[in-house]
């Protein structure tokens, strides 16, 4: 007799053995469902509360902080924290940090009574904006442990400052990669950059005439993949290069935007990659094109149908080309538009500071390789401006990420989840950052709990989830069934809607 014959036999004997003190029960496979709905709605719901208490002390902190250019404040920069000098002194803005294991945040060395500070490398520690941040935000940290305290689910709460800095509750040692550097800037985290401005449509418009060789090239590659990270799920893009002639990087994606998500912003920038230059800049057929792309888009209900914008890379624009927003863009200028002045040059600045000042746009000059980021997010700050002065406290969910970019030197079992963030706006039109927290998507599969529903059923084995109208289900485990055979229950907190087939009994 096999094995597997052999065991059915004694699990055949054991049920004989507790038949008569057992009964089967009928369970109601949608009503399980709808349970665990407005279970994960619940769960949702604390963190969202979690996440509004930190807006609006952030708010309420920098209402009452005087701005002082001269501030001289010592705080913990996760980069310096725990070290010493050659003499064996802790260095500036580090010092005894004490961090603790903690199974709750993966097994990292944690500090749980306080929050500090990450700044990027390409961002001065001791800037007077950067310093005035950090103090007017050490308000977050009760707020942080009462949060924690309340829902000891929650997990890493954090605020990001438009000036740079980031604050991660609770405090931990920051590793830099193996040449010293911290690249991880919290603007340029999807989190961030969706609850900072609102969905919009991207045409990225580069100069590729011969002019642009070299060094100035080099620049303007960066600035595309740079404006290429600042997008996410809710954005829709194209990139246009021009010189005597009018082109895309991508032939397949003519005439047409397409949603920026992980692989397409990837494909770009392998494109973008191969780019060469070559013959005489002629922009105003390039804008032409651009705004018959936007156009064309608002027309037929797709893309964004919220923010338009054209991204103007060029070392200079020599043409006339104000007959071309005549046209196209005034007198409402629908669409805004932001120039990018490449190169040490500045025999063209007044050109393309007239495009930007004159499409609601905003002009910069980026001279090196070192200013583009900093350039580059600028133009956040513009389309926040509405979101800013409406004081829309919209709360975001981003899509499901495997995010190892805090931890990457250290050993991590890396955790599909997802981020609720809420922008922190002043009154006077300015937006002061973005706080959030992360969830682990696996804490909301636990409230589909075994007991309550078998092994074999298809919450368990083929769990989705749903984020938003612009992104595919996402299925959390293995390929699924057809789409046709899905049957969905949505919650009212957020844009998720759970995903289950009727419960096997």
């Amino acid at each position: 007799m096999g094995f597997f014959s052999k065991y059915t036999l004694c699990v055949l004997q054991k049920y004989k053995d507790v038949e008569g003190t057992v009964s089967m029960e009928e369970v109601n496979g949608e009503e399980l469902v709808k349970q665990f709905a407005e279970e994960m709605e619940e769960m949702l719901g604390r963190k969202m509360k979690s996440v509004k208490k930190l807006a609006d002390a952030a708010e309420d902190a920098d209402l009452y902080h005087d701005y002082n250019d001269t501030m001289e404040f010592e705080y913990f920069n996760s980069m310096l924290i725990n070290k010493v000098d050659e003499d064996g002194n802790p260095l500036p803005l580090g010092g005894a940090f004490p961090l603790e294991e903690n199974e709750h945040f993966n097994k990292l060395p944690v500090n749980v009574q306080t929050s500090n500070i990450q700044v990027p490398t390409n961002v001065y520690n001791r800037d007077p904006d950067i310093v005035n941040g950090v103090y007017m935000s050490e308000a977050l940290d009760n707020v942080f442990i009462d949060n924690f305290q309340k829902d000891p689910t929650l997990t890493w709460q954090y605020f990001g400052s438009a000036t740079g800095f980031f604050r991660l509750y609770p405090g931990i040692q920051w590793i830099p990669d193996e040449s010293g550097v911290v690249t991880f800037d919290c603007r340029n985290r999807n989190w961030y950059i969706q609850a900072a401005t609102s969905p919009k449509d991207v045409v990225i418009v580069v100069d590729v005439s011969g002019s642009m060789k070299g060094l100035r090239l080099t620049i303007a590659k960066h600035t595309i993949n740079t404006i290429l990270d600042t997008l996410g799920e809710n954005d829709f893009v194209n990139i246009i290069a021009y010189s005597d002639y009018v082109r895309y990087v991508e032939p397949c994606f003519k005439g047409t935007l397409v949603q920026a998500d992980l692989d397409n912003r990837e494909h770009f920038k392998i494109l973008v990659d191969e780019i060469h230059v070559k013959g005489e800049g002629k922009v105003t057929k390039a804008m032409k094109e651009s705004f018959k792309i936007l156009n064309e888009a608002t027309a037929m209900g797709q893309g964004s149908l919220c923010n338009q914008a054209i991204m103007l890379i060029t070392d200079g624009a020599m043409e006339d080309f104000e007959d071309v927003f005549e046209e196209f863009n005034w007198p409402d200028k629908r669409v805004r538009v932001f120039t990018y002045l490449i190169g040490r040059e500045v025999t063209f600045a007044e050109n393309t500071k007239w495009i930007a000042c004159n499409n609601k746009g905003y002009y910069t000059h980026v001279s090196t390789l070192a200013d583009v980021q900093e350039n580059v997010m600028e133009y956040l700050h513009v389309l926040s401006r509405p979101m800013v002065i409406n004081h829309d406290h919209d709360i975001i969910w981003t899509e499901a990420y495997m995010d190892s970019v805090l931890f990457n030197t250290q050993a991590q079992n890396l955790l599909l989840m997802t981020s609720v963030a809420m922008p922190v706006l002043l009154s006077h039109g300015i937006l002061l950052g973005v706080v959030g927290t992360d969830v682990a998507l696996k804490e909301l599969m636990r409230l589909a709990l075994r007991y309550k529903v078998n092994t074999s059923n298809y919450s368990q084995q083929n769990p989705w989830l749903c984020f938003s109208h612009h992104q595919q289900w996402l299925h959390l485990i293995s390929p699924g069934p057809a789409a046709s055979a899905r049957r969905s229950i949505p919650t009212k907190t957020g844009p998720f809607c759970v995903h289950v087939l009727p419960v096997s009994v």
